[in-house]
């Protein structure tokens, strides 16, 4: 865990190498992937923009190093470098987009919908074949809001109906999944 939901916010995270998974969690240990962030990308802006405590939680997922930049640096920056609050804002919109097109999902596709989505989102083409990335059924479940079983039954079906096949934890998309399931 590299921030908890709720701490004081005093530093922004720069990830330098690695991936990490920003999330929500219930007192009962039940999450939500809100985003997964990689090299490049940037967190905690939000609450030290807003002047608020952190609103989510984030945990590397894989070996990661981050560079961090303090509050009081941040702010500095950002008034000795004005031309950075819009590429600032622009992050800020895709983020917010991003979250409400989530929203809407959850909202309006069933799980069987949700994970569908996610697994043709996430493939990509390496030699002629749709393959995801390393994807656990418990990640799937956090990432879409439903539980480990369900898509364990989603997933066991879309096998046996031969639309996906497993290459170790990444997933390869053999044809176009159902419409409905």
């Amino acid at each position: 865990i590299i921030i908890r939901r709720g701490e004081e916010a005093a530093s922004l995270y720069i990830i330098k190498s690695g991936k990490v998974d920003v999330f929500i969690a219930d007192e009962n240990g039940k999450e939500i992937v809100l985003n997964t962030q990689g090299a490049g990308e940037y967190f905690g802006e939000l609450a030290l923009l807003g002047d608020t405590d952190r609103s989510a939680s984030v945990v590397a997922v894989e070996d990661t190093e981050c560079c961090l930049i303090t509050r009081e640096d941040f702010m500095e920056f950002l008034n000795t470098h004005p031309e950075i609050n819009l590429s600032l804002i622009r992050g800020l919109v895709s983020r917010v987009i991003a979250l409400s097109e989530n929203l809407g999902n959850m909202a309006l596709l069933d799980v069987y919908g949700r994970i569908a989505k996610l697994l043709v989102e996430s493939a990509q083409n390496e030699d002629g074949q749709l393959i995801t990335e390393e994807f656990t059924q418990q990640d799937i479940a956090n990432r879409v809001g439903s539980s480990r079983e369900m898509v364990n039954r989603i997933i066991n079906t879309l096998k046996d109906g031969e639309y996906i096949s497993y290459k170790g934890k990444r997933i390869i998309l053999l044809k176009n999944l159902p419409a409905l399931w």
